[in-house]
């Protein structure tokens, strides 16, 4: 079910399916690799809700919370995929040793 980067819970990942919003906004983005496809993980978010900080081909990006709703999602069940951030697979791969 599509949503809005922004409405996606801390620590959950979610997959780009479109970037919407005024040309320039979606070109810049566009530009750094927030593709449709693309997996985005939400890492932290400011104590006032704004900004969220966000994992983006291991790369992090602080993002407002307006422009994080005019990024469409999908959310992504992580343990079918067996995607994620290469820190959550090193810290389970630390833990099953």
């Amino acid at each position: 079910m599509p949503m809005s980067l922004a409405e996606i819970p801390l620590g959950h990942t979610a997959t780009i399916k479109s970037v919407e919003g005024p040309r320039a906004f979606r070109r810049r983005l566009l530009e750094m690799g927030l593709v449709p496809g693309i997996n985005v993980r939400v890492i932290t978010v400011a104590p006032l809700g704004d900004p969220l900080q966000i994992e983006v081909r291991g790369g992090q990006w602080s993002i407002r919370r307006n422009e994080a709703k005019q990024i469409e999602v999908e959310a992504v069940d992580v343990a079918k995929s067996g995607s994620g951030s290469a820190s959550a697979r090193a810290a389970a791969t630390v833990g099953a040793k």
